[in-house]
């Protein structure tokens, strides 16, 4: 028996005839698709059919439109996308993936064909077939060429890795692979988001330069974006990082004034530093007197929207009208909303309409649709057009811009901007931006709007922020109590050696303007608080990082330096009213009984207040910070929660802890 079976293992089979090909290959056919229509529909299929049928059905409609054929929309759009269809139905199906399996597995091919063999396949050819056998691959066969002609499609993909494809001539040829998906498929969305680029403030020291000024800023739109790249899992970009309007998101217990005559106070401590040993804190906190709601002023309140088409998504335009749902039910009966919007140009949705007639605002809002490019200029000018018509005196008149700062029509530039909100404060309209959304988001034109519009910029990221913003802050969002709001601190050169502010670093103002009524700066609300810190280097503290000037001259001290030499530093506030143009003076000392001995003796809410400003300049990458771990920060800021009412706290707790994650810290 083994000697039998070994004699005909050496026996090669019998080559099949060109009809027994043939039957066997339409038999398999035949038996596939009665197969599949006995059969349920696999997960994802309409109908079983063949590959080349379901392509035939996608295909057909498509090329027969009248809109497509013959458009090089067709050829930009249709032909990629049926690429992309054939390698899907190829690449995914199983049983093609088996059939390459198998085709992989087949034996060599035979031998080319003799030169006799190949003249009598030449003699019996069918003219009908379109091909000349003497143009045939090696091993191809008059039958295969018939049933290919027969097929469905034009092309299909080959067992050798390309694509049978037949050429103008009637050639068979085998073309080369079509492209990987990635490279039909359109590539990603460009970021195009935008942030200003501002350096950390230097360490500067007190013998040259002894006087810090800057303009006060209560925006918290840095804050927002933060929180929404951490949530999302990445780092921030550093330049999206202001660690003031980071530190002044969250509410403070600071020190209110007793009335409205003295506008805001301002409350000193002085701490060690939980990154450096051998340098303090002089912790600077300004409440602004709180407006009850009953009080509060009449309101004008021009809602200025962005309805381009970059406003199509839904952390966007929907998210947006959300949030003015909210704003509309805070206001009070007597106040007025107007809308305007704006693509290609500018137009009135909504003429001012009293809160009395709720229903015509929140009916005009749910008609707003996207579309078209960014007129924000032309924007801004209808706006103020409407505030002006409807202005209250004595009452609040502000614009609130709300869109992703995508300007690209007309005066686009942030200094272009600057100028035509410049030349449109001046009518006592204040203008405040709500930015919104991802991939598209400009924070450097939203700031510069902001800044110079006498307003706050904010970042609404979900509508809980709207609530915050618009209802549980309105007041400090809405109802300006001072203006032009600046503070300069003189350090005294015989206590202190140097010093750092921390943040602020868009807000610098120069020595001079400190007096100068005509330098624009920054406003406050309602409510309003404001902390600065100051990181300081005591006289003679190991810490100290300038050397002693070679060539400066001992001087003696002042008259006045004798007599103040038991003061840090002197801190001024100079602000104006709303309605004024002439400004007034706050001004106190700070010594050594604005100290505490350790961290822990000072108030959790300075503590905490530190806790973000560490959080925010190490995200920032400041080196001052390198040592300084997220987990201490996490830990400090845990330890200083308090009530927390509205949780704000602990999620910055839990934000922390992640970035700790993501920066792969132990």
């Amino acid at each position: 028996m083994t000697d039998e079976l070994n004699m005909l293992s050496g026996r090669m089979p019998p080559k099949p005839t060109d009809e027994a090909r043939a039957r066997a290959l339409a038999a398999a056919m035949q038996a596939y698709d009665s197969a599949a229509e006995n059969s349920a529909a696999t997960q994802g299929s309409a109908r079983p059919a063949r590959q080349s049928s379901i392509l035939k059905r996608i295909w057909s409609p498509i090329m027969n439109r009248k809109l497509l054929a013959g458009s090089a929309l067709a050829t930009l759009i249709v032909v990629p996308a049926a690429a992309f269809l054939t390698l899907e139905f190829v690449g995914n199906n199983p049983l093609r993936q088996s059939e390459i399996q198998v085709a992989k597995a087949v034996p060599p091919p035979q031998p080319k064909p003799t030169t006799e063999e190949r003249a009598l396949a030449k003699a019996n050819k069918r003219e009908a077939s379109g091909f000349a056998v003497s143009e045939l691959p090696a091993g191809v066969t008059e039958n295969e060429t018939s049933t290919s002609q027969a097929s469905d499609t034009a092309a299909a993909p080959s067992a050798l890795g390309g694509v049978v494809g037949f050429a103008a001539r009637g050639r068979m040829e085998v073309m080369p692979a079509p492209a990987v998906p990635s490279d039909i498929l359109p590539p990603p969305m460009e970021n195009r988001e935008r942030f200003g680029n501002a350096d950390a403030n230097p360490v500067k020291n007190v013998a040259t330069e002894p006087v810090s000024t800057f303009s006060v800023d209560v925006d918290t739109a840095s804050y927002s974006f933060v929180r929404r790249s951490l949530m999302a899992g990445e780092m921030p970009p550093p330049d999206a990082v202001r660690v003031e309007e980071m530190v002044n998101y969250f509410p403070y217990e600071w020190t209110s004034p007793a009335t409205a005559v003295e506008p805001f106070k301002a409350t000193v401590t002085v701490t060690p530093t939980p990154w450096n040993a051998g340098t303090r804190l002089m912790h600077v906190a300004i409440k602004g007197y709180e407006v009850v709601q009953k009080e509060a002023p009449r309101a004008n309140l021009v809602l200025l929207i962005d309805v381009s088409g970059s406003m199509d998504e839904p952390d966007k335009l929907p998210l947006l009208k959300n949030a003015f749902r909210l704003l509309v039910d805070r206001l009070k009966p007597d106040d007025t909303v107007s809308i305007v919007t704006y693509t290609g140009n500018a137009g009135t949705v909504l003429e001012p309409t009293s809160i009395k007639d709720k229903a015509k605002i929140l009916a005009a809002i749910d008609t707003l649709q996207p579309g078209g490019s960014t007129a924000g200029a032309a924007g801004i000018d209808a706006a103020y057009q409407l505030a002006e018509k409807a202005f209250v005196k004595d009452g609040v008149n502000r614009i609130l811009l709300a869109t992703d700062g995508d300007f690209n029509v007309g005066p686009s530039s942030d200094e272009d901007l600057k100028r035509v909100v410049e030349t449109k404060r001046r009518s006592g309209i204040f203008l405040s931006v709500l930015g919104f959304g991802r991939g598209n988001y400009n924070d450097a034109l939203m700031q510069t709007i902001a800044q110079n519009g006498n307003g706050v910029a904010v970042y609404i990221d979900t509508l809980a922020e709207a609530q915050k913003t618009l209802v549980e802050e309105a007041g400090s969002s809405l109802f300006p109590i001072a203006k032009d709001v600046k503070l300069q601190v003189e350090f005294n050169p015989a206590a202190i050696a140097e010093y750092r502010l921390i943040g602020y670093e868009t807000r610098a103002l120069k020595r001079e303007d400190f007096n100068n009524d005509r330098v624009d700066a920054g406003d406050i609300g309602s409510g309003h608080r404001v902390t600065a810190i100051y990181e300081v280097t005591p006289k003679g503290s190991p810490a100290v990082l300038n050397d002693d000037l070679r060539y400066a001259t001992a001087e003696k001290p002042s008259a006045n330096a004798t007599a103040n030499s038991g003061e840090l530093a002197f801190l001024k506030i100079r602000y104006k009213k709303p309605d004024g143009e002439k400004s007034e003076l706050i001004a106190t000392p700070v010594t050594e009984v604005n100290a505490v001995p350790s961290l822990t003796d000072a108030s959790a809410d300075v503590r905490f207040s530190i806790s973000v400003a560490a959080f925010g300049q190490k995200l920032a990458g400041n080196s001052a910070l390198a040592d300084y771990s997220y987990t201490a920060i996490a830990d400090l800021a845990a330890g200083a929660k308090g009530a927390d009412p509205f949780g704000y706290r602990g999620e910055f707790v839990n934000l922390v802890r992640l970035a700790k994650g993501l920066a792969g810290e132990q």
